[in-house]
């Protein structure tokens, strides 16, 4: 194993151990107006800006990175009617999607953009894209690359809803924005092999793209053939003729889950632009039972190929099986390559009794921490619609989950403001002498903040100091500090340190003995 790799597991080990430690600080973003199936999104540009939503037409505006919310109403002449994506541009524009009953239409005839230049306080009445008669249009998502602002919407049309007719067919169809949402291009299909028109197994659904490094488009969906892949290198005009096959998807992707009214294991694709080792790979999370009715679980299957070849799926849950995880989410943090996934969890009960989980990936899907993040379980009511989706942002290790909650027939949801990286100190750590001290700085490179963690077996005289390349002193993030047993994570400010590109040295003590690493920094 490389060290780079060792450094990795390390990271993994201490995580796993600080995520028994870490107490969840959970936010009731709201309660009202039965709000289910959410969708969250922060500025990059100020993440103290969130704008967060809900069906059918709830949105929520926070001002203080989640931490307290504001409730309103979305109105439009083409109506509001849930499945609601949250998207923000580089001009700081937040887009809310969602589906349309206009008053002079059909239901769920179009999908339609709304968009807002002053953080929610007021929307356009929308523009819109995938009129067809009266054929629905259903369960979209939306990309936006970040070089250009295009915007990208993928999503499923049916011939007619819910025929069992099987000359009624179900698409993935493609429509995309050049200036900012007020026209769409005209759709186009992108499957090759249709699907029914059921809701079911057979119908393709879970379109979910994503932008590649270069402006690739890359998406995934769910059907007849389990989930397949396409993509397209110039800005949507061309795509693949034929679909890659990523997951056969045992069982298929609708499936029951006990007290829940529908639950499904729709995938969601996301890909890696950031600085990191893994830029450029493509990410497929999803649910399935292949394991068995009464054994969900959560996956992973990437591609570094540009979606050539994928992996064989890597199981992101890490409880024993037996157990029922469901309605994932994923993301990335695109300013450190980690990966983050939401999902309901049952391992910890033996009824329909459900808590909350995050997963947690810094090598690539190679490895995972899983801890929960919900404060107290819930117990769902298998007669109130519980919602299609969850959903989770990151940007810079501010991770902003959010879920649906129902206990007693209460609808909620609620987001987790815990911080990611704390301190925990434990007895239980005794596998690592301090003769030969033994840390990892990541992310390695980095623009803002790098993370030292070790471990300690026994009270220990520690200095933790960044230095240039001549010895000189920098900071000094721990001077002398008498540290009990334990393991620690500390974080360096790169940015408050005024550091220019270059290579810069940080060296742990612990006691007489020392260790030096590089740690690079790329603005």
């Amino acid at each position: 194993m490389s060290i780079h790799n060792k450094n990795l597991s390390l990271v993994i080990s201490l995580l796993l151990l600080i995520s028994h430690y870490l107490i969840a600080q959970n936010v009731t973003i709201s309660n009202k107006n039965n709000p289910n199936e959410p969708s969250i999104m922060l500025n990059p540009k100020n993440p103290s800006q969130m704008i967060a939503a809900s069906n059918l037409n709830n949105y929520f505006i926070s001002i203080d990175t989640g931490r307290t919310w504001t409730i309103h109403k979305l109105t439009s002449s083409y109506g509001v009617y849930g499945d609601p994506v949250i998207s923000v541009d580089t001009s700081e524009n937040f887009y809310f999607f969602h589906l349309s009953n206009p008053a002079d239409g059909n239901w769920i005839d179009r999908i339609v953009c709304q968009k807002t230049t002053d953080h929610g306080q007021t929307w356009s009445d929308g523009s819109y894209t995938g009129l067809n008669g009266k054929k629905a249009q259903d369960k979209h998502w939306c990309a936006i690359d970040r070089t250009n602002n295009n915007m990208y919407l993928t999503w499923t049309q049916f011939d007619e809803y819910g025929s069992v007719d099987l000359t009624k067919k179900s698409n993935i169809l493609f429509s995309k924005s050049t200036d900012s949402g007020i026209t769409w291009t005209t759709p186009i299909k992108i499957n090759y092999v249709d699907g029914d028109c059921i809701d079911s197994d057979n119908t393709v659904e879970g379109a979910v793209p994503a932008v590649g490094p270069d402006g690739q488009i890359y998406v995934a969906w769910a059907g007849p053939n389990g989930i397949v892949f396409n993509k397209s290198i110039d800005e949507g005009n061309t795509w693949l003729k034929e679909e890659v096959k990523i997951d056969p998807m045992p069982n298929g992707w609708d499936y029951t889950i006990p007290g829940i009214y529908r639950a499904n294991g729709l995938p969601v694709t996301a890909c890696d632009l950031s600085t990191s080792p893994y830029n450029g790979t493509i990410y497929v999370n999803w649910t399935d039972q292949r394991n068995g009715n009464n054994d969900t679980d959560v996956w992973l299957s990437k591609s570094s190929d540009q979606g050539a070849t994928w992996s064989a799926p890597i199981r992101v849950n890490d409880d024993p099986s037996g157990n029922h995880q469901f309605l994932t989410w994923m993301t990335i943090d695109q300013t450190t390559g980690n990966l983050y996934f939401i999902f309901y969890d049952r391992r910890n009960h033996a009824n329909d009794a459900t808590d909350v989980y995050m997963a947690i990936s810094n090598d690539g899907g190679q490895s995972f921490i899983n801890r929960k993040i919900s404060e107290s379980p819930f117990i769902p009511n298998e007669n109130i619609f519980f919602g299609d989706y969850t959903n989770i942002v990151a940007n810079n290790n501010i991770i902003r989950p959010i879920w649906t909650r129902l206990h007693n027939g209460q609808l909620s949801i609620l987001t987790d403001i815990t911080p990611i990286n704390k301190i925990v100190t434990t007895t239980e750590v005794s596998n690592i002498k301090n003769e030969n001290p033994v840390f990892t700085n990541y992310p390695n490179p980095s623009a803002n903040t790098t993370y030292v963690s070790f471990k300690l077996k026994k009270n220990t005289k520690v200095n933790l100091e960044i230095s240039d390349l001549n010895g000189r002193i920098l900071y000094s993030v721990i001077k002398n500090e008498i540290r009990p047993i334990g393991a620690y994570i500390e974080p360096i400010d790169l940015t408050s340190l005024h550091l220019t590109n270059g290579i810069y040295i940080i060296k742990l003590s612990l006691d007489d003995k020392v260790k030096k690493e590089k740690q690079v920094v790329i603005k």
